[in-house]
């Protein structure tokens, strides 16, 4: 760190510099790198210095990644992934397997958290609400069932694991709520076939606009395949 300190200051003051006009430039250009990637290494130094000596692993501004910052701490709870390393993309999807929305979050909101704001979306792109909506569990809670059946969806399909009614117990295996729960199961796939197929397995442009380009550009080339498949089996029919 001292070393790279001393030679960024000696390219900025003319200590260390080139004869030759394209050398020079050169030079100028590594010392950006330089100035760029000293407070990210003298963070990372910050950060395990707390880890190490104070046990804390909560820094609200820890870096996961000194060459892509847009990087974070994904906890998935699961045995064999429990943390990923990455950001959290939210998709959207209606008949046909058409993507109507999406976000790359900025931190990782609770799930319930994007429930009403997803509708908004929804009835802001297509001018209504949704007939039903499917989501799994992590979306449930009475407010959004509530607030939902307000904005005038008729079939909200959204498990309550943790239900001790009867009647609720009931209406969870109604045909139609079952019917929107193997839907959006099969939703499930959209993800897979983003990574996959797309690209969203890793992003290859560098800060959070790159990412959010990476993720629209997947979005809209999955779309006009799906759009695709929709237009030509309508002109079979025909």
């Amino acid at each position: 760190m001292a070393q790279a300190k001393r030679i960024a200051d000696e390219v900025a003051n003319g200590i260390k510099r080139s004869k030759k006009r394209a050398d020079q430039l050169r030079l100028q250009a590594l010392q950006a790198v330089l100035q760029r990637m000293i407070p990210l290494v003298q963070q990372v130094m910050r950060q395990t210095k707390a880890r190490v000596f104070r046990n804390d692993i909560h820094l609200s501004d820890k870096i996961v990644s000194l060459f892509e910052t847009a990087t974070q701490i994904i906890r998935k709870g699961k045995a064999s992934k429990p943390t990923e390393f990455g950001r959290l993309v939210k998709i959207q999807e209606a008949e046909n397997q058409i993507i109507t929305d999406y976000e790359v979050c900025d931190q990782r909101p609770a799930d319930n958290t994007l429930l009403v704001k997803s509708i908004e979306a929804h009835r802001r792109k297509l001018g209504r609400v949704p007939h039903t909506v499917a989501t799994d569990a992590g979306f449930y809670s009475h407010a959004n069932e509530t607030a939902v059946t307000k904005m005038g969806v008729q079939r909200v399909a959204i498990p309550n694991r943790s239900t001790k009614s009867e009647e609720r117990r009931l209406l969870q295996k109604k045909r139609w709520f079952r019917r929107a729960q193997a839907w959006r199961t099969g939703c499930e796939g959209r993800i897979s076939i983003l990574k996959r197929r797309h690209g969203l397995n890793r992003c290859r442009y560098p800060g959070d606009d790159g990412m959010k380009r990476w993720v629209g550009l997947g979005v809209i080339a999955d779309n006009l395949i799906n759009i695709g498949k929709i237009l030509a089996s309508r002109a079979a029919e025909v």
